[in-house]
């Protein structure tokens, strides 16, 4: 499948199939004509990347994930785990927060101690 094809297909511009591939994240192969060729598994390898684009990732981490023998690759999963368990528990307690103030019933949030709690 030609580039403008893939790009459509992925939902992303054509520079950006290019840029990937000048990263090193996705190579496609080169049709006879020298024209970018993305087979059924880069077009696969795409849409991985625009889902760990979506919580986040930089190319670099995103290519050092999807390529096993990437030096680094552990300590780059091992990062993006941490940071994915401390975004999480950060957004139960926001979570938490506002189920309480939906419901508090002080007419000032710094006079109540649930409310100044998440502040803490």
């Amino acid at each position: 499948m030609k580039i403008g094809e893939a790009a459509a297909q992925i939902g992303v511009a054509a520079h950006a199939l290019r840029h990937w591939e000048d990263e090193g994240v996705v190579v496609p192969g080169r049709a006879p004509s020298g024209h970018r060729d993305y087979s059924d598994e880069q077009l696969s390898r795409c849409r991985i990347v625009r889902s760990c684009q979506g919580v986040g990732m930089s190319l670099a981490e995103i290519r050092a994930v999807l390529h096993r023998g990437e030096e680094g690759r552990a300590a780059v999963i091992a990062a993006r785990l941490s940071a994915i368990r401390a975004q999480r528990t950060s957004l139960d307690s926001a979570e938490k927060f506002l189920l309480h103030v939906r419901e508090c019933r002080h007419d000032l949030m710094t006079r109540c101690p649930e409310c100044s709690e998440y502040a803490g």
